[in-house]
């Protein structure tokens, strides 16, 4: 499953790909953000872990841009017909 993050509260969020899925092992959703290498969150409901992966993407581009280092731009998603 995955999803599009969105805005948080009033802040605006990059709207970068989450990969979303649960994991028996760890018991909790897991949440992968493919274009930030590294970047992954979790949490025991949906809303949770989507609300930790904002967190993450959000410290993740901070961290790059403290270190100068390149933040890709959100792709989106490409639809073909």
């Amino acid at each position: 499953m995955s999803s599009s993050s969105t805005d948080s509260g009033s802040e605006t969020s990059p709207r970068y790909e989450l990969i979303i899925w649960w994991s028996n092992d760890d018991e909790a959703f897991i949440v992968e953000v493919p274009e930030l290498p590294g970047c992954a969150a979790d949490g025991p409901t949906y809303e949770e872990a989507v609300a930790q992966a904002r967190r993450v993407i959000r410290e993740w581009i901070q961290t790059a841009t403290e270190l100068g280092r390149p933040v890709p731009e959100p792709r989106g998603r490409l639809l073909f017909a």
